[in-house]
């Protein structure tokens, strides 16, 4: 039977400078979504990368005394270095700077040339350099940039438009017709009462004022300006042929199941983006999901607030399914997320180390202790057993609908949910009194296995979010029985196996003496 198919996307980095925890949260997100979806059965593909044109990575570059190639070059490892630091499993990394990209690119910008979509004007606004945007007078939020709140210029120069206005109507009633497109809900609302239903204006796709982009083929001092060039990486690193010519890649994954964006540049792949693939004639990507922020604290990050966190220093100090864990679990689904120190060692202390990493360790070390870490049929079950058992096994319908709804926070909570059980069932069963009478001896088995059951059940569920965690407790329960179909019953540690020795997943850290230690007392 031929497998279901899955494409996911990130955003591509933008490579005027090295990504934040709040950029790298996003592909951990994807991450933990196309691996459930792998975990599933389907056909994943997740395709990230960066976008590596525009006016400010050639000012940057020049400052740098390096030409922008050899600029995003570096840039660009950087970013995948980040990316794999944090244990992603994309299937493809693009570039933006591909010749075969910008080849395409400029054939596509032709084609809505000549069909009359796009035509030769004036842009005469306020241009925010570091957002490479011309707002309005009216768009301005204290005279300043609306996204970024830096100064703008008065600027004017000879340009091409997409006319976005030709297809508003046909984009709202689009929207209204798929209530999915969009979520969450309320950066659909925002869209549409904010943009879409005042009226689109007509979208400058070109400039002349620098040169680091992709030339418009018949008219060369213009380039291609970035909205043309970075959302079409979607289609053309899968192969897309605006002559009709589209490869067996871009035939089988496309439409996109999910486009993952960030909030703050949701607005051009919910606008420009699907205008774009109407012009050419595509399909729509099924949904686009707006996520939220990770703010430092209160505030968001940023280089002049001197508040930015990267994951590989994260990563360094506290390893990578820790950050992993942090990033998913507590960034909500719809509303913006906070990290600190501080809270990232509560963390790691109350439910890593505490919850998941004491339950492994003192159950296996009770099975080296009673049976000599062979795991033992159960044979003498009771009522209470039930109540752990239903939990587990509930467990995978609960995380599959979560995660089918993209709440991911809420879906690694039902598989800890799991792992709380079992302490609470520890509590309730007292394996160390059952210990000391010989005659239940087959009831202190049943009680073990239940919990290395329910052990390895959570760790099948972990694979997504903590890929590491879980495969070190699988290791420790001497197990390969990693699979979804493990989860229909309750008897997935074959008997007579021998578990290795338990090894401490996650180490309590000393609050105070940790952040004395990164200079934050």
């Amino acid at each position: 039977m031929e497998k279901k198919k899955y494409y996911i996307s990130t955003a591509i980095s933008y490579t005027s400078g090295k990504p934040h925890i709040g950029n790298t949260y996003e592909v951990v997100l994807a991450d933990a979504i196309a691996r459930f979806k792998r975990f599933l059965g389907y056909d994943v593909y997740f395709q990230t990368g960066t976008d590596e044109h525009g006016e400010k990575i050639e000012l940057k570059a020049k400052e740098q005394g390096i030409e922008p190639q050899k600029y995003v070059d570096d840039m660009s490892l950087e970013v995948r270095r980040i990316w794999d630091v944090m244990n992603t499993s994309y299937n493809r990394f693009i570039r933006t700077s591909n010749p075969a990209h910008k080849e395409m690119v400029a054939k596509i910008f032709k084609k809505l040339y000549d069909q009359g979509d796009i035509y030769k004007g004036k842009y005469e606004g306020l241009y925010c350099t570091p957002c490479e945007s011309f707002f309005t007078e009216s768009q301005l939020v204290d005279g300043k940039c609306p996204d970024c709140g830096r100064e703008v210029h008065a600027a004017s120069e000879e340009a091409y438009f997409f006319k976005m206005s030709k297809y508003s109507k046909w984009l709202e009633e689009y929207i209204e017709s798929h209530p999915n497109f969009i979520e969450p809900e309320s950066r659909k609302n925002e869209i549409m009462n904010n943009f879409i239903k005042p009226g689109l204006q007509d979208l400058c796709v070109s400039r002349t004022s620098f040169s680091w982009g992709i030339p418009v083929s018949f008219d060369e001092k213009h380039v291609i300006y970035v909205w043309i060039d970075a959302l079409t990486n979607y289609i053309t690193f899968l192969g897309y042929d605006v002559d009709g010519n589209s490869g067996e890649q871009f035939n089988k994954f496309w439409p996109a199941d999910l486009h993952l964006i960030g909030k703050d540049i949701l607005r051009f792949h919910t606008i420009y983006w699907p205008i774009m693939l109407h012009a050419l004639g595509l399909e729509m990507p099924k949904k686009i999901f707006g996520h939220p922020w990770i703010l430092c604290g209160q505030d968001k990050m940023s280089k002049s607030k001197g508040n930015i966190m990267y994951a590989d220093d994260l990563v360094n100090e506290f390893g990578v399914d820790a950050v992993r864990y942090y990033l998913l679990h507590e960034i909500p689904f719809a509303s913006d997320g906070t990290i600190t120190y501080d809270l990232l060692i509560e963390r790691i202390n109350s439910d890593l180390a505490n919850v998941l990493g004491n339950l492994v360790n003192r159950t296996i070390s009770m099975s080296k202790k009673y049976f000599d870490g062979v795991v033992i049929e159960p044979k003498e079950k009771e009522s209470i057993d039930d109540e752990l058992i239903n939990v587990v096994l509930e467990a995978k319908s609960k995380v599959i609908e979560k995660m089918d709804n993209l709440k991911v926070a809420e879906a690694i909570d039902e598989i800890f949910e799991i792992f709380r059980r079992c302490n609470k069932y520890i509590d309730e069963t007292m394996p160390w009194a059952l210990a000391k009478d010989e005659s239940k001896k087959d009831r202190l088995a049943t009680v073990l296995y239940n919990l290395l059951e329910a052990i390895r059940q959570g760790a099948v569920l972990l694979q997504a979010f903590l890929p590491d965690t879980s495969k070190e407790i699988l290791r420790q329960l001497n197990t390969d029985n990693h699979f979804l179909d493990s989860l229909d019953e309750y008897n997935g540690m074959d008997y007579g196996i021998k578990l290795n020795d338990p090894k401490p997943l996650f180490v309590r850290i000393d609050k105070e003496k940790k952040l004395e230690e990164l200079n934050l007392k």
